[in-house]
């Protein structure tokens, strides 16, 4: 196991994030094995698989996380019959969970323009929550991209920011100007930051470093609340307002594939259904036949 969590992060690239998540997963089905009396490699069958997948439901784990359980669990037995420990891979005729297809939520432009001026300007902490809020909502980053960021991934002139994505696959995204200005307001008090010097990341926590997801999120959580939104906010959800936002605009969807970051078109699908809504209810409202 320790040797295709090294082949994840090595030769493949993977994220840190994503290994340590297929470290889990894996650590819960070798258990699984072991207490299934298998404690060699060579004796994982498609029993015990399967029989994993059953004790998954039986322990009230929902769909996705089972499914997710089993990619892993899959990843894990390809390696082992690419590197001759396994003839056959186990788990290759094991049935993945079903997935009901969950609409993103999304916030419409009024929450998203009280969210985006919650944050209090006339102070730096303020200034910098206002330009990361901005710059994730006009790029659609995501939150590990957005506190990843450096100064030199920012190009003001241009209007562009380059983000590093899963598996550090590069994309430039074009920034509007109200994003642009919001950090062109936060970055003097960046550069009177005693840590300005030595760091290149973007936005910086009081210690001068780079801020935290956990601690984002917590600042949405808090903005949202002042922002009177009543709605379940996240940083993802401007993600998902990114997107919506943009095909309702027209944008078609290969382009919002290429900004997303997303490497499968079938993944950016899923916000054409949320679009679908908006435009029954545009019809609903405008056509004189509706």
């Amino acid at each position: 196991m320790d040797a295709f969590l090294d082949h994840l992060r090595v030769e493949r690239g993977r994220a840190p994030l994503t290994v340590e998540a297929y470290g889990r997963d894996l650590s819960r089905f070798v258990a699984h094995a072991e207490e299934e009396g298998c404690r060699r490699v060579a004796k994982l069958t498609p029993t015990i698989v399967s029989s994993f997948m059953v004790r998954l439901g039986r322990e009230g784990l929902g769909a996705r996380s089972a499914a997710r359980h089993l990619s892993s669990v899959r990843g894990f037995c390809r390696f082992l019959v690419k590197e001759g420990e396994l003839a056959q891979d186990p788990s290759a005729l094991v049935v993945r969970p079903r997935l009901g297809r969950r609409l993103p939520q999304v916030l419409d432009g009024d929450e998203v323009e009280r969210l985006l001026a919650a944050p209090d300007a006339t102070i730096p902490r303020g200034r910098r929550d206002q330009a990361m809020l901005f710059l994730m909502y006009a790029a659609g980053l995501r939150v590990s991209e957005l506190v990843k960021l450096e100064v030199g991934d920012l190009d003001l002139r241009r209007g562009v920011v380059r983000a590093f994505g899963k598996g550090r696959k590069r994309r430039l995204v074009p920034v509007g100007e109200p994003a642009m200005a919001a950090v062109e307001a936060y970055l003097p008090d960046r550069a009177q930051h005693p840590a300005a010097a030595r760091s290149v990341v973007l936005f910086l926590s009081p210690r001068g470093r780079a801020l935290s997801r956990q601690a984002f999120f917590k600042a949405v959580k808090k903005y949202a609340v002042a922002a009177g939104i009543t709605k379940n906010v996240s940083p993802h959800k401007l993600r998902h307002s990114f997107a919506t936002h943009l095909l309702e605009g027209g944008a078609d969807l290969r382009s919002v594939q290429a900004m997303l970051g997303h490497a499968d078109v079938s993944t950016t699908e899923i916000y054409t259904h949320v679009v679908g809504e908006h435009l029954r209810r545009v019809y609903d409202r405008a056509h004189p036949r509706a």
